[in-house]
């Protein structure tokens, strides 16, 4: 909930708590005028008689926004210093007074985030220029990217999908337009053919870095669609983060200057069409078509997951968006890898119940895995799909889930988190397990490693679904765990 702070209560300023009285937070007033303060608290306005010129006062007072209102230049400006030097990071507007003279708007430029000159419509003015939280959010993202002194690393998450890659580049617009340089960069590969289709079509630039780049260049880092360094990227995990966008809910508390994270919505790219939204900013035809595309993709066109937000969203971005571009986008070529990768995930299947399992061995694109994890969903009696492979001694999965009350993203936490990282969606998830020892076997002995990898893998999932009870918990007993860990050591 928003809580503000009114410094001065002249006339636009008691015109200002008039209508901020009925908005959901709190309000409180700080004005020397005793008898101004007994006359907001007959109106049960919480008012306080003090200096509001005076630091030590306004240090023990906290609010997300701060509102410098007396009818004064020069008061208001002393307030305006006064809050800075305790509250560094508080939204500030500040009113320039009745008559203010043009060093005086040159003053509070440099202090506040929004300075409004007299006029008749000015409470009007100011109260539309906090009219939300989301409002305030957007001042604040602009504030820290102002902040930034130098170059801004924009990292998405490994092997980026639309949502993350749209996500960053509206974050790269954004900064700068607020003169901040920026870049967007990523780990991995974009091999799926969509997401290449995608990167190609928009023609977006996008950086790749090999793992153990040195990234001393960046004077800041951002996160689009992620929200912790080294996880599902290779940043070192120390890395300080300024700026934190994502929609995913987070398993560790996120630390960074600026967090934007709202799990209720079902993409990242919501998020930044917002953002844009807030700014007043007509989106690029390039921004908005692959922020439209991140939102069908990650809520399966409005299918899983999807909020209000995120139709309003749509609709905000579809006037400036390129559809013919979104439909060759949707209709790419699929590479004899893919196919390949399909066919072996046919034939390798393993069936428990209405749970499938497959291992493709080895892989050259492991994009290939959702895609046949999304086929083989298709298959009779299947509710929930498993398909995996190895490469670059690690072994990646991905699993599907439809018409089923498990929870796919906490089982594969259950299943694969003790040995490696996992987690994601309801009804998509996916995980990663290092190979360790397992993956120093022979290129001929690929078919051992195959065998063994898959052993592991399969088991482990199908006993977790086996075990997952009928509430909503999930995950298998801790000795199951056990186990299953005392063998992966035991084949290691």
């Amino acid at each position: 909930m928003v809580s503000r702070l009114v410094l001065g209560c002249g006339s636009v300023g008691h015109a200002l708590v008039e209508e901020l009285a009925d908005w959901p937070g709190s309000v409180v007033v700080v004005d020397d005028n005793g008898g101004r303060v007994d006359t907001l608290r007959t109106e049960n306005v919480s008012a306080r008689q003090g200096d509001p010129t005076d630091p030590d006062l306004l240090a023990d007072l906290r609010a997300d926004l701060a509102l410098v209102a007396s009818d004064d230049a020069d008061r208001n400006l002393a307030a305006a210093k006064a809050l800075r030097s305790v509250h560094p990071d508080v939204h500030l507007v500040v009113y320039a007074g009745e008559s203010p003279s043009p060093e005086d708007r040159d003053n509070l430029r440099a202090l506040a985030d929004d300075v409004i000159g007299p006029g008749r419509t000015v409470a009007q003015h100011l109260l539309s220029t906090i009219q939300s939280e989301g409002a305030l959010r957007t001042r604040n993202l602009q504030r820290v990217l102002r902040r930034v002194d130098g170059k801004l690393g924009i990292f998405m998450h490994d092997n980026p999908d639309p949502d993350a890659i749209a996500g960053g580049v509206a974050l790269e617009r954004i900064a700068e337009a607020v003169g901040t340089e920026a870049e967007v960069c990523y780990f991995g590969a974009i091999s799926h053919q969509e997401n290449r289709a995608f990167v190609n079509l928009l023609d977006l630039e996008l950086r790749n870095f090999e793992p153990g780049a040195d990234l001393s260049e960046f004077d800041a880092i951002a996160l689009v669609d992620h929200s912790r360094p080294g996880v599902n990227d290779q940043l070192p995990e120390d890395t300080p983060i300024e700026i934190v966008v994502d929609h995913h809910p987070p398993k560790m508390p996120v630390e960074a200057t600026f967090v934007d994270l709202r799990s209720a919505v079902g993409a990242t790219s919501t998020l930044m069409a917002d953002h844009l939204q807030q700014l007043g900013v007509e989106p690029a035809e390039s921004v908005a078509t692959g922020l439209l595309y991140g939102i069908r993709v990650d809520t399966k066109d409005f299918t899983r997951e999807a909020s209000t937000a995120d139709f309003e969203a749509a609709a905000f971005l579809l006037p400036h968006a390129d559809t013919d571009v979104l439909e060759r986008v949707e209709s790419p070529s699929i590479s004899h890898e893919t196919i390949d990768t399909i066919a072996r995930a046919i034939r390798n299947r393993q069936l428990d119940g209405s749970v499938l399992a497959s291992c493709v061995g080895a892989l050259s694109d492991r994009d290939a895995l959702a895609q046949a994890a999304d086929r083989l969903l298709d298959l009779e009696d299947v509710t929930t799909t498993l398909v995996f492979g190895f490469m670059d001694q690690t072994v990646y999965v991905s699993a599907r889930a439809r018409g089923t009350d498990v929870d796919l993203g906490e089982t594969m936490r259950s299943a694969f988190g003790r040995i490696g990282s996992a987690g994601g969606h309801a009804d998509m998830a996916g995980a990663q397990i290092p190979l360790g020892l397992l993956g120093e076997v022979e290129e001929e002995a690929e078919e051992s490693l195959s065998n063994v990898v898959r052993d592991l893998v399969t088991e482990r999932f199908f006993e977790t679904m086996r075990s997952l009870p009928e509430g909503d918990e999930f995950g298998p007993d801790p000795e199951q765990i056990a186990s299953f860990d005392i063998k992966l050591a035991d084949e290691e």
